[in-house]
């Protein structure tokens, strides 16, 4: 199961908050001291070692944008221009070629998937066809993934110019050692071909040292940030999607899939694993019971999280913030379509505020720029659509979504029925009410503002968790249609969550679309569609009824989670 798809900490805390209880009562000048520890460390000021990236460039060709601004004294003829598809998305690609590196392509070049059963079977074709190189960067891959290891091994058998790159979080991948994990399954590769051919890579939080690290029990200690991106990369084709590699993403969990046939699209990712993997710890094979040893390389770009953070976060700062800027990123140009056919912009995304001092983190303020943008006038016949599995998103995003000017407005999450959590034991049991609570004030907070006939919240279902058949929601996305068209012209695809813990805790690596093609537009319509197949509107009267309200066990677990530290 995927701990992490919760996508805050009440997602550790509250499966283990008899943990955290047992730990505050029996240890109160532990915590004491953690708490004296952490607000010291907070008020330290990091002082950025900004430098380039020592990646090679290849000078990108000027790439012209095809967006006119809409005039307010236009003629008829001028005004119908400036409501066309081009015009309208100007104001948004004006500001976000500011915020966050792109590429124009043809929209042709962006493949949207739609069941686990596809991305799964996708994935395995790629990994067999590559001939040069594949990377995987994952929150995890599940340790009894026997044919995903299998796939990997044909492949890399057949084609010995094949090399393999992947990166994971160090703490999910080792939580369960000495006995099999994620990084006992993965460190086999390297003992068969060798280093220079396999590099198993995970990452550490620098969040998480000295006497947290000692103290702090496994499962709780993720609540201090992961590696959480999801770049699927083969060759010169890179899928972006929220779904980690393990059984139930590949066959009953739901998520999105949007495969990109670019090679430098492609190639600005692998520099985002790379730097990233540089930043992390090496897995090599070990008789240990554990079946692995985990090492800290010394050609790596920053000394060990664990024996200096503050030194870590500035070397990564360094290295990272030069690679997410438009303005010094990396860009290759290799890719071939004509420059008069590229109709779709795609702008890579990456929220690392963990490791950026100051955060130059660009996904918020791309997603907070689209929805600011929306809040025009002229975008009042425009509509959106917004998803989360676990509805949790930042304050900020919650009131930007309700300030916009859009029509026609829905949010898709899980019905309780479809969380992973619905009727498990113990305390985590506690959890698909919690986010009914969290869906309920949404609810609460549109009627409030009037804007009932603009906005609903369904609830998506596929039979009950626990029950034969039964699928679970895990999809998070943004599409928003613009005034007279067909389909969304934006969409944002990746890791994040939305949450307040993405914005400040976790690795997110994400995509944005802004595209004039009307295939893809009709790609991404029918994404939004089929996502609300299995979807019921949920009302204020559904949330008043009596099989939804929420118990007092759940806002005391929510009010625990405040009071550690959880990032509701």
């Amino acid at each position: 199961m995927d701990y992490q798809a919760i996508s805050s900490l009440i997602f550790t805390l509250f499966r283990t908050a008899a943990d955290i209880t047992t730990f505050l009562l029996s240890s109160p000048q532990r915590f004491s001291a953690m708490l004296t520890r952490t607000a010291s460390r907070c008020s330290t000021k990091l002082r950025a070692a900004l430098r380039q990236p020592s990646l090679r460039v290849a000078k990108q060709p000027p790439q012209c944008r095809r967006f006119s601004m809409p005039t307010a004294n236009a003629t008829p003829g001028a005004q119908s221009a400036a409501t066309s598809s081009a015009g309208m998305l100007s104001p948004f690609v004006s500001e976000l070629d500011k915020i966050a590196p792109s590429f124009r392509i043809n929209g042709s070049q962006i493949r949207v998937l739609q069941s686990p059963t596809e991305f799964y079977e996708t994935l395995k074709d790629k990994i067999r066809n590559a001939e040069r190189r594949i990377f995987l960067s994952t929150l995890y891959i599940g340790k009894s993934e026997k044919e995903l290891i299998t796939t990997l091994q044909e492949a890399l058998r057949s084609k010995p110019n094949l090399k393999l790159s992947i990166l994971t979080d160090a703490l999910r991948g080792t939580r369960e050692a000495p006995d099999p994990s994620c990084a006992s399954l993965l460190a086999p590769l390297v003992e068969e071909f060798g280093p220079d051919r396999v590099e198993i890579r995970m990452y550490h939080t620098p969040n998480l040292t000295g006497f947290r690290k000692k103290h702090i029990p496994k499962r709780i200690n993720e609540g201090w940030g992961l590696q959480h991106m999801k770049l699927y990369g083969f060759d010169d084709e890179i899928m972006m999607t929220g779904a980690n590699l393990s059984n139930d993403y590949f066959t009953d969990r739901q998520d999105r899939y949007h495969l990109f046939s670019s090679r430098d699209i492609t190639e600005y990712f692998s520099n985002l694993h790379d730097a990233v993997s540089s930043l992390s710890f090496r897995i090599d094979p070990s008789d240990a019971p554990s079946g692995f040893n985990m090492v800290w390389p010394k050609n790596n770009a920053a000394p060990s999280p664990l024996e200096d953070h503050k030194q870590f976060v500035r070397e990564s700062t360094g290295l990272l913030a030069g690679l997410i800027s438009p303005k010094t990123a990396p860009l290759t140009a290799n890719d071939s379509t004509p420059l008069e056919k590229r109709d779709t912009s795609v702008y890579m995304l990456a929220q690392f505020s963990q490791l950026l001092s100051p955060d130059t983190s660009t996904e918020l303020p791309a997603i907070t720029h689209i929805l600011n943008t929306l809040a025009a006038p002229q975008y009042s016949r425009s509509s959106w659509t917004f998803t989360a599995g676990y509805f949790n998103p930042a304050p900020s995003l919650t009131k930007l979504l309700l300030s916009t000017a859009s029509q026609n407005n829905t949010v898709i999450t899980a019905s309780p029925y479809a969380n992973g959590f619905y009727k498990s034991p113990g305390v985590s049991g506690l959890l698909p009410d919690a986010y009914t609570l969290l869906a309920r004030r949404f609810v609460r907070a549109v009627h409030e503002k009037k804007l009932d006939s603009s906005t609903v919240m369904k609830e998506w279902r596929k039979g009950t968790v626990g029950e034969p058949g039964a699928w679970t929601y895990h999809a998070k996305g943004l599409w928003v249609t613009l005034p007279d068209n067909n389909g969304p012209s934006i969409s944002l695809i990746g890791s994040s969550n939305y949450t307040k813990r993405s914005y400040s805790l976790d690795l997110e690596a994400n995509a944005l679309i802004v595209t004039e093609n009307e295939s893809l537009k009709k790609q991404l319509a029918n994404e939004q569609n089929w996502l609300q197949e299995n979807t019921t509107v949920v009302t204020r009267e559904d949330y008043a009824k009596t099989e939804r309200r929420v118990g007092l066990k759940v806002r005391i677990a929510m009010l625990i989670v405040r009071l550690v530290g959880g990032a509701l």
